[in-house]
């Protein structure tokens, strides 16, 4: 879209059934999803709520305003996530700050948060305050759901990237989450003699011949954070394999991965001498977040 054009003046009308119609033509979009993605397009790119947005469709858009609108219409077109563009995603009923250097949070990923309070819940009850870690936190979705749920419990969140991880401190801040403690490093690196009641983790997990990767939106995703190469269970073989010595007698692990890796994962699991191996499905029915419990017994054993 051209930028010559900030002296023109158009309406919120004109603007949604343009950019209606451009996104109807973008393969990942589709005409069935279009209005839908014109509307919040249009509504982040002027900073308006969506119901002053359809309220006022005679509104004229001009100067710096219009320019910002094309822009991003034209960006979105070619793939970039709406989220970058905004600077911003919903999960869990938080806005977090998202940028190119971590995914932007899916709804799938609710899932994991909603099992993990849930067990949580069932260790609190019988015992102390859980400790819980997140690994590889990304924007700190996972973390700070469960920190904003459960003030009290103890949260810690790692991931091997420091720009991730400051979007997922900044975040933290910004939401008024203190108490969660953020550490550099890879999976379970910075976390040497430390055991805790939950190990949660949304680790890459698409395999590297995925068609998935052609997507225009994962493009502009940091790749680390999206494929480990190989069959895509690389990072799930290691969070498994190393998760006995960092949990506490009965703790769990609640692992996100791909619709059809349920069967290896819980395999994984089994082998590794967890049990209660139980995967949950997404919104979509699809497996997608498996859970499963080291044995009181077997604590601490290689």
């Amino acid at each position: 879209m051209a930028t010559t054009l900030a002296d023109e003046a158009t309406t919120i009308a004109d603007l949604l059934a343009d950019a209606r119609r451009a996104l109807a033509a973008h393969d990942a979009i589709g005409a069935a999803d279009a209005l839908r993605e014109a509307e919040m397009l249009v509504a982040a790119a002027l900073q308006l709520g969506r119901a002053t947005l359809l309220a006022h469709p005679e509104r004229r858009v001009a100067g710096d305003d219009l320019v910002r609108v094309r822009d991003w219409l034209a960006r979105r077109a070619r793939g970039e996530p709406l989220a970058y563009l905004a600077g911003r995603r919903e999960f869990w009923s938080m806005v977090l700050r998202v940028t190119p250097d971590v995914l932007v949070p899916r709804p799938e990923t609710e899932e994991l948060v909603a099992r993990a309070l849930e067990l949580g819940d069932g260790i609190a009850a019988r015992s102390d305050v859980p400790a819980i870690v997140d690994l590889g936190t990304g924007s700190g979705c996972i973390a700070l759901a469960i920190a904003h749920e459960r003030a009290r419990w103890r949260v810690t969140a790692t991931d091997a990237s420091a720009d991730a991880l400051a979007v997922a401190r900044g975040n933290a801040a910004s939401l008024g989450l203190a108490q969660v403690e953020f550490a550099l490093g890879r999976w379970y690196e910075p976390l040497a003699g430390r055991r805790f009641d939950l190990i949660l983790s949304n680790p890459p997990y698409v395999a590297a011949d995925d068609i998935a990767l052609a997507d225009p939106a994962l493009r502009h995703e940091p790749r680390m954070a999206l494929t480990p190469g190989g069959d895509g269970l690389a990072a799930l073989r290691h969070l498994i394999a190393d998760a006995p010595g960092f949990l506490q007698p009965a703790g769990w692990i609640v692992l996100e991965h791909g619709a059809g890796q349920g069967a290896d994962v819980a395999g994984m699991l089994v082998a590794r001498g967890f049990r209660h191996v139980r995967c949950a499905p997404d919104l979509a029915g699809r497996d997608r977040v498996t859970s499963a419990q080291w044995p009181p017994s077997a604590a601490g054993l290689p």
